[in-house]
């Protein structure tokens, strides 16, 4: 969208803004269902012409079935980490077979979705400071929700 030359003299902060506004309509309406009339009342209200309105309410349309489809296996809930596993992983050399010495950690999280029976594994490998860091962040999140709960 930024590079867009008919766009080139529009400030790209609210640029940004108008195209999240769009975006999140978008899914709004998706995810209420919500038939052109009640899209259109809603627009109004916001001040559009009709002339915006009307193509906007066709562009929907035309995307509407697919929209509901990728929203529907988005779900609608956060996955649920529900355990952890590790293990240390050594590399002794790398393809071009100059030694490297390098540790790192092979992380696995079994994650839970309640909308889906599924168990999917979120695998991915880390440094130890990216390990660290993790768990930093994780802390941090801990103590931000546990302040949350006693307000």
């Amino acid at each position: 969208i930024l590079d867009d030359p008919d766009l080139k003299d529009i400030d790209p902060t609210v640029l940004k803004h108008c195209h999240a506004a769009a975006a999140m309509c978008i899914l709004e309406a998706g995810k209420q269902k919500a038939d052109i009339s009640a899209i259109s009342t809603c627009l109004e209200d916001c001040k559009l012409d009709k002339e915006r309105i009307e193509q906007f309410c066709t562009e929907y349309q035309k995307n509407k079935d697919a929209l509901e489809i990728l929203l529907g296996s988005i779900g609608r809930s956060p996955l649920h980490i529900t355990d952890v596993s590790w293990r240390l992983e050594y590399q002794i050399k790398n393809n071009q077979l100059h030694k490297t010495y390098q540790p790192s950690y092979l992380v696995t999280l079994n994650v839970e979705n309640s909308d889906s029976g599924s168990h999917p594994d979120v695998s991915f490998s880390c440094t130890m400071e990216q390990l660290q860091d993790l768990v930093g962040k994780l802390k941090d999140a801990a103590k931000s929700l546990e302040r949350a709960t006693q307000m």
